[in-house]
């Protein structure tokens, strides 16, 4: 079940494949109330929430990175109560990892698990997209076609921005034409927890989530071609996974730096 803390938004720094491999559907609900001794705001936990998800996503904070109970009490000027709070809602979304007695480190998949978590949403988009070619109207394909010509606009405009949101957005849009949320619930933990990968094992700017295949996807869910559209989206995540590099690793910087408060 998705936390109540989770509301992540698109990072303008983020790279154009982790957005699309991201593409996280969350509900924006309200945070729970703060800890009135520690003289919180009510929306401080979904605040440093936010910006330690953002700053995984965009890169900034790499996994395997500490997160240092003292350093997050300072940045933010909260207690310690908070700080744990917002750790364990992290934790329970998989973007940090908990350590007994050693604290709190940005997660970090391993290649064999990195493996199973695309095998694995490769498996969920396949049943999503051939729910989508059942479900699918002809105003949902226009509308879908009509996101594919955004798509093009910006990538020829060179705003690279504009056109991740929109890759992004293309596998929502697919998704939620299945009409099953529980499915859809599914994507985006394994959408989160691809982006971590992204951030982990590539490069800024390097994987792409190609338009050319989307379109093909869109004609396989036009003509009714379910088998077509299953295979098509299978081969497009084998690309975007085949562009990770298990070699690659960051390089580490100043905690203020990566959370973007300095």
């Amino acid at each position: 079940m998705p936390s109540p803390l989770r509301t992540p938004r698109a990072s303008a720094k983020t790279s154009p494949h982790a957005r699309a491999a991201r593409s996280t559907p969350r509900p924006r609900v309200a945070p729970p109330e703060a800890d009135a001794s520690a003289g919180a705001p009510a929306d401080i936990d979904a605040r440093i929430y936010q910006s330690v998800f953002d700053s995984v996503m965009a890169q900034r904070l790499t996994p395997g990175t500490k997160l240092p109970e003292a350093a997050l009490c300072e940045l933010f000027g909260v207690s310690r109560t908070v700080v744990r709070r917002v750790l364990q809602a992290l934790a329970h979304d998989h973007i940090v990892d908990l350590r007994p007695n050693r604290g709190a480190v940005v997660a970090a998949p391993s290649p064999e698990e990195t493996r199973q978590i695309f095998e694995a949403r490769r498996g969920v988009e396949k049943a999503l997209v051939e729910l989508a070619v059942a479900n699918a109207s002809a105003a949902d394909v226009a509308a879908l076609r009509s996101q594919l010509a955004d798509e093009h606009a910006a990538m020829h405009q060179y705003d690279q921005g504009a056109w991740a949101r929109l890759a992004c957005n293309f596998h929502l849009r697919v998704a939620a034409l299945a009409r099953n949320p529980i499915l859809e619930r599914y994507l985006s933990e394994l959408m989160s927890r691809c982006s971590l990968i992204v951030a982990l094992y590539e490069p800024p700017g390097n994987a792409r989530c190609e338009h050319d295949e989307h379109s093909h996807i869109v004609d396989c869910i036009a003509r009714g071609d379910a088998a077509g559209a299953a295979a098509a989206m299978g081969a497009h995540l084998q690309e975007l996974e085949r562009h990770i590099n298990l070699a690659h690793t960051p390089p580490e910087k100043n905690l203020a730096h990566m959370l973007g408060l300095d």
